[in-house]
């Protein structure tokens, strides 16, 4: 356990220093069970995580983060904007989601969130901390939530009245005491706008979104054929989708990022849908080097493109 306390001023010094390391916002949530109603086991055994394993394999984890750092304290979270506005689509290109235009958001938040962590291990003797974006075992957005830095959207992503849902999040678990903020209330009201626009009907009830319908899942994490059912909803996405995002109320508030590692890459937001189908490997590689979108593969974007390509009318090979 860590010993000679002063929680308001290490409480401070997290936030003062998170700021000046450029993040937008943080919040302080004190540790308990992360999901004591075990929403997420619920989840699992719909079957809504499709293909990724690793969920339920660290579910236990997931729901205690004491699993992962046992005499943790506090759990900080921070939130970093990334919105910028989409630049003009032309009739041959395809959509890439916003968050994966520019530099990879883990390896833009991955130094700042270790100079914060090893901030924080200096702020008592014997203190251990982990940081994670959002490779870790860590319910970011429960812990948004539970330290008030925003709610969690019908869309399940979350979601504040400043930024709407167009940030990232990281967290930190630590053994440190720090001051608790009070959770964020729920701000979507009787909205629901997110599902009414879902084009797969990807989000099957307030706040559940089963993966296996999801754009997203289908142009990221599946690594085999998209079933032919969801093709038109897939529309012209090849990477992720923000269709979820862009009808939420509350982000005709969200401000232009001023990181610009998350600015538009060169044909990066909207990309020709037949250079794309017909992009070799190495092209890919290298064309889309240090961004998000290598997590899809090769032979997942061209299979994106293949489907993209079809839904706007083009005769594909």
């Amino acid at each position: 356990m860590t010993r000679g306390r002063d929680t308001s001023t290490h409480t401070e010094a997290v936030k003062s220093k998170a700021k000046g390391l450029g993040f937008d916002q943080c919040g302080i949530a004190s540790v308990v069970l992360a999901d004591p109603d075990d929403n997420l086991g619920r989840w699992l055994s719909h079957g809504y995580h499709g293909t990724m394993g690793w969920m339920a394999k660290t579910h236990a984890i997931r729901q205690d983060v004491r699993q992962k750092i046992p005499d943790a304290e506090s759990v900080v979270v921070l939130a970093k904007n990334y919105y910028s506005p989409r630049p003009e689509k032309g009739p041959d290109e395809g959509r890439i989601a916003s968050y994966a235009w520019g530099r990879d958001y883990h390896r833009a938040l991955r130094k700042p969130l270790r100079r914060l962590v090893q901030f924080i291990d200096k702020l008592e003797e014997n203190t251990h901390s982990y940081g994670s974006v959002d490779t870790g075992p860590v319910l970011e957005r429960t812990w948004a939530a539970r330290a008030g830095v925003g709610s969690i959207g019908k869309n399940s992503l979350a979601l504040t009245r400043s930024m709407g849902s167009w940030f990232f999040l990281a967290t930190v678990i630590t053994t440190v005491k720090l001051d608790a903020d009070q959770p964020a209330e729920d701000i979507c009201g009787t909205c629901r706008a997110c599902l009414d626009a879902c084009p797969t009907g990807a989000i099957v009830e307030p706040y559940v979104v089963d993966s296996n319908r999801c754009i997203s899942y289908q142009t990221i994490e599946n690594r085999g054929e998209v079933p032919e059912a969801l093709h038109k909803g897939h529309g012209d996405w090849v990477f992720g989708c923000d269709i979820c995002q862009e009808v939420c109320p509350w982000n005709r508030f969200a401000c232009e990022t001023e990181e610009t590692d998350f600015l538009p890459r060169e044909g990066h937001a909207n990309p020709n849908l037949e250079g794309l189908r017909s992009m070799d490997e190495e092209t890919f590689n290298r064309e889309f080097e240090g961004t998000p979108v290598r997590r899809a593969k090769h032979a997942g974007m061209t299979r994106n493109a293949k489907i993209a390509l079809g839904n706007v009318g083009k005769t594909v090979d």
